[in-house]
């Protein structure tokens, strides 16, 4: 059984920094996706940004340059380093990860919070 753990939330004021960590086990299949969304009270959940297996990455405009997103492929793991926090990115953050082939499947972390407050 898939899991994918999520570690790193809490509360920070704006312009402060946090790192998100999330490890997936239980899977021998090629990890094709790993990533990270996020959802805000009341509102849809929503890309932040995900890294393929070959390094490529991909982020939502509202984060970019300010946070960055990494993988350990022998660990399995993803990273989300966020950088000058706002009080917009207050959210839970879920870690996602798309695993295997013909047919690939999504799966997602329970989730871990994000607060930006003074």
């Amino acid at each position: 059984q898939v899991q994918l753990v999520e570690s790193g939330g809490g509360l920070v004021q704006p312009g402060g920094s946090l790192r998100l960590s999330c490890v997936a086990s239980g899977s021998s299949f090629r990890i094709n996706v790993m990533g990270w969304y996020r959802q805000a009270p009341g509102k849809e959940r929503e890309l932040v940004a995900t890294v393929i297996s070959g390094g490529s990455t991909n982020y939502a405009g509202s984060v970019k340059g300010r946070f960055t997103i990494s993988r350990d492929n022998y660990e399995n793991t993803v990273f989300l380093q966020m950088n000058s926090l706002k009080p917009e990115d207050t959210a839970v953050y879920y870690c996602y990860a798309n695993i295997g082939y013909l047919p690939s499947r999504d799966y997602w972390g329970q989730g871990t919070q994000v607060t930006v407050s003074s």
